[in-house]
């Protein structure tokens, strides 16, 4: 089953002025959410500009090249590969054709039964050009509008049949299309531009574009842009219940964006202080891996009067490990990344803070380093409980061998990684510091149990798919 998609997205509609300049900046704030690839497709009265390339946004889109977008309305994209192989083909947003029309289609998640609803597309003689779920999800819409005509009921009525997380941009002729899952477990958030409206994955994004956000858009909420305004409102089909990813807090997100109206920098703050209070440590200084465990060191040291450092220096010309697409550049990266400051950490007992362990190949190597800088004693503190299953909504953890805490308790992570102790932040403690019930998000990465049926595992509330 494909499972791991992770990705940004933005969608713009304004009166008039070129939106290639607005997307170029809206995909550089979100390029945390996706090293591989980028692109951006334009539209102007009906003719369609696209550009797709492999690496980073500023690496792909020149000002040269910006000024042949043309147009005021289009979509965007930054690509960290899952489902669908690690190529130029599967980067996005991806054009298709909605019966007469022009379209382009930009998503992030991930779509449990993507593979059944291929099969049903293959069948029905629907010839689908790569392998990714993007493009299976066009065609279900595309399929959909052929019965009614009605674009925005095509998406409804498609969305009852896509299970798993997903918000998605969706550029047809010269509107633009913003919705989320009905669950909400990815993110997308409405704004105002100057002169516009725009739709995009973080908060963050909008601001730097030098717009206002509005709001989240409401899980399973499909907003319509045209023109410059917001056109149009409604909703797919959906129980009422919200499973929004607790990762976004955890590490997803830059530390300035705001998810759920809870600022994330806010959110790793108090799991510092709540990590402190459940798993003290003594030591002479906490140290954050950068960037974003810093808010947590910040809070354990406010908690526990244990001094700051910062440690560990961060090489900002690399990528962020956790989403390279294969294991072994993730191993070799990290040096790379990170080096320990000379002497500070020489004789030294180091409360070193993480925001999560997933694999632990990448915080062994970190561990490894800061004991070669001569610190006496490493102890671990991890600002997200254990990860113990996959996750199949967007998220590389996609199977239970590859995670460090599937089969050990703390004491097997921290020899496994090299460290003197391991605590992990609890689940109870994790919801309190996003500061919403916990079943509004979804854990099913630390609990086993996942808000919509997958094959094989547990539902949360053991109910069908049909009741979603």
């Amino acid at each position: 089953m494909p499972a791991r998609e992770f990705c940004g997205v933005v969608g713009i509609s304004l009166q008039g002025k070129g939106a290639a300049p607005y997307l170029f900046r809206g995909l550089r704030a979100l390029q945390h959410r996706g090293q591989e690839s980028a692109g951006i497709v334009t539209s102007s009265h009906g003719i369609f500009y696209q550009r797709r390339g492999m690496g980073l946004v500023h690496e792909i889109f020149g000002q040269e090249l910006l000024d042949t977008l043309r147009g005021p309305v289009g979509v965007g994209h930054v690509r960290y590969s899952t489902t669908g192989t690690s190529d130029l083909e599967n980067a996005q947003p991806i054009l298709v054709k909605v019966r007469d029309q022009d379209a382009a289609i930009a998503h992030n998640g991930d779509i449990v039964n993507f593979e059944r609803i291929r099969h049903r597309l293959q069948a029905q003689g629907v010839e689908l050009l790569g392998n990714a779920d993007t493009e299976t999800m066009a065609q279900t819409i595309a399929l959909e509008y052929g019965r009614t005509r009605d674009f925005d009921a095509a998406i409804r009525r498609a969305c009852t049949e896509l299970v798993g997380g997903y918000a998605v941009v969706f550029l047809v002729g010269s509107k633009v299309y913003g919705f989320r899952d009905p669950l909400g477990i990815r993110p997308l958030v409405l704004g105002t531009l100057e002169g516009g409206v725009a739709v995009a994955s973080e908060s963050v994004a909008i601001e730097l574009m030098g717009g206002k956000t509005l709001r989240d858009l409401a899980p399973g909420e499909i907003v319509v842009l045209d023109k410059g305004q917001i056109i149009h409102t409604s909703s797919i089909p959906n129980s009422g219940e919200r499973a929004h990813c607790m990762f976004e807090w955890v590490y997803f997100s830059r530390p300035d964006s705001v998810v759920e109206r809870q600022p994330v920098y806010d959110v790793r703050y108090r799991i510092g202080q709540r990590l402190a209070r459940e798993s003290p440590a003594e030591g002479d200084l906490v140290v954050p891996v950068p960037d974003s465990a810093r808010p947590q060191g910040l809070g354990f040291s406010a908690t526990s009067g244990i001094p700051y450092a910062e440690g560990l220096i961060k090489n900002r010309f690399v990528e962020r490990t956790f989403i390279l697409p294969d294991q072994k550049r993730r191993e070799s990266e990290v040096r790379v990344k990170l080096h320990p400051v000379p002497g500070l950490l020489r004789d030294k007992r180091i409360v070193l803070l993480d925001d999560s362990i997933v694999r632990g190949t990448t915080l062994r190597e970190i561990v490894g380093m800061v004991r070669a800088a001569g610190a006496t004693r490493v102890d671990v503190r991890v600002g997200c409980p254990p990860i113990r299953a996959p996750c199949y909504f967007g998220i590389d953890m996609k199977e239970r061998k590859e995670l460090v805490a599937h089969d050990r308790d703390e004491s097997q992570v921290a020899a496994a990684i090299g460290a003197d102790s391991v605590h992990y932040l609890s689940i109870a403690g994790l919801v309190e510091s996003i500061g919403l019930r916990s079943e509004d998000l979804c854990l099913g990465c630390l609990t086993g149990k996942y808000p919509v049926e997958v094959p094989e595992e547990r539902h949360r509330f053991q109910k069908s798919l049909a009741e979603f």
